[in-house]
């Protein structure tokens, strides 16, 4: 005796939106990815000209242009800077943001709200605008072609968005946790730092991502106010294989490779913290 299945209309129209649905979601991760492959498939051809005939690179896949980057270039001293002026810009920012965000958040001082507005405000100037001052404020100081000066420009631009951001965050987590760390007797310091913090990782983790890809991605300012060849980030050394009447595409495929290398391990340690910081949410509350 067999036993058939009866699909019902609303069965069968279930399946159908799951089907179309699974097709339209790999079709965007096929669309996400194809350009990074195609970034490494041309990162394997040995001749500069090699992306205008991707067909031939089949025949003679290689790994030169990695070494060649990594032996013959100041790729590591590019590393070294990129890592510097993002972490810096990372750990700076988050914190000038952090504590802004909270004071605006739970202090009523006059002006809290004007405050966050000029904040606002400060996003609005083009980089060519605030080139020339920002240079004469750096000369004057003598960070020209500093890590610190190159640093404090980023965080000029990354805080603000950072600072509204975490205010937003900050103005979910509940009054009362301020009020019973006060009745523990800590300072408000204190409460910012051992019971807000904590439950404001998420926001915090991204907040973190944002000033980091901000640093290390920035042309105009990196390639302003850094003069040493040994000092520029990657996003300045990859114009070194340009020049006026020749660009070594093959080489600057293999370097943007090696450079997203760093930005992803950083988001999987953000990641694994908004993860971390969502579950200890959800566990507290």
């Amino acid at each position: 005796m067999s036993t058939t299945t009866v699909r019902t209309p609303a069965a069968r129209r279930r399946r159908t939106v799951s089907l179309g649905a699974h097709a339209l979601l790999t079709g965007a991760s096929l669309v996400a990815v194809f350009p990074v492959a195609w970034l490494v498939f041309l990162s394997l051809g040995p001749d500069k000209d090699d992306y205008l005939h991707p067909g031939r690179i089949w025949s003679k896949m290689t790994l030169d242009n990695y070494t060649f980057v990594l032996q013959h270039t100041n790729f590591l001293y590019w590393l070294k800077s990129s890592l510097v002026v993002s972490l810096g810009t990372t750990a700076i920012g988050v914190l000038v943001a952090a504590s802004t965000g909270y004071a605006v958040s739970r202090m009523r001082f006059p002006g809290y709200r004007k405050f966050m507005w000029v904040l606002l405000v400060t996003q609005m100037f083009p980089v060519a605008v605030l080139m020339v001052p920002m240079y004469q404020i750096l000369s004057d100081l003598r960070l020209i072609d500093s890590y610190l000066g190159l640093i404090l420009v980023y965080c000029s631009t990354a805080v603000p968005y950072s600072a509204w951001l975490l205010k937003g965050y900050f103005d979910t987590i509940p009054f009362e946790i301020d009020e019973a760390g006060r009745v523990d007797g800590l300072t408000p310091f204190g409460t910012f730092v051992r019971l807000i913090l904590p439950l404001a990782r998420p926001g915090l983790a991204v907040a973190a991502f944002y000033n980091f890809i901000t640093a290390f991605g920035e042309v105009a300012f990196a390639s302003t106010f850094l003069l040493d060849d040994k000092k520029y980030t990657f996003a300045v050394g990859l114009q070194s294989f340009i020049s006026e009447h020749d660009a070594q595409r093959n080489l600057m495929a293999a370097t943007a490779v090696l450079v997203a290398l760093p930005v992803s391990a950083f988001f999987y340690l953000v990641q694994k913290n908004l993860v971390t910081g969502l579950t200890a949410g959800g566990t507290k509350g």
